[in-house]
Formats: structure tokens, sequence, C-alpha cells
């Protein structure tokens, strides 16, 4: 079986953030980068619609400005 292809991101937070980040990792007994990649593999697998939304009403607030980032 061949290994899947695996892509890397990169994410600024401010340090509340991080540190906000982290301290719910711990609760769960992981790491940050762990506690990332399942909560987006869940968010994937069961999106919200409250999420779902925000992300629409975002995208459609700043659609120009990513149209002349594109």
């Amino acid at each position: 079986m061949e290994a899947e292809a695996v892509s890397t991101l990169t994410v600024e937070l401010d340090q509340a953030k991080a540190t906000l980040l982290r301290e719910k990792a711990r609760m769960y007994g992981l790491g940050a980068e762990e506690f990332v990649t399942a909560s987006i593999e869940e968010l994937i697998a069961h999106p919200e619609p409250e999420f779902e939304a925000a992300v629409r009403r975002v995208l459609a607030k700043n659609h120009e400005l990513y149209r002349r980032l594109a």
C-alpha cells in the first residue's frame, strides 16, 4: 500500500490563542498539532451548520479582496 501524500500548513496565532490551544489540547491528552489535526478531521467529517453559515458570510464579505489576492 502506497503512503498518502501529506500537506503541511502554517497557522499564525496570537500568544493568547496559542496558549488556549495548548491548554485545550492538554485536556485531551494531545499535543497542539495532534489536537488541531483531530479538530480539522472532525470538522471536515461533520461540519456544523453554524460554522458553514459563518464561512459563507466571511467569504461573501471578503470576495473582492480574495479575488484581488488570487
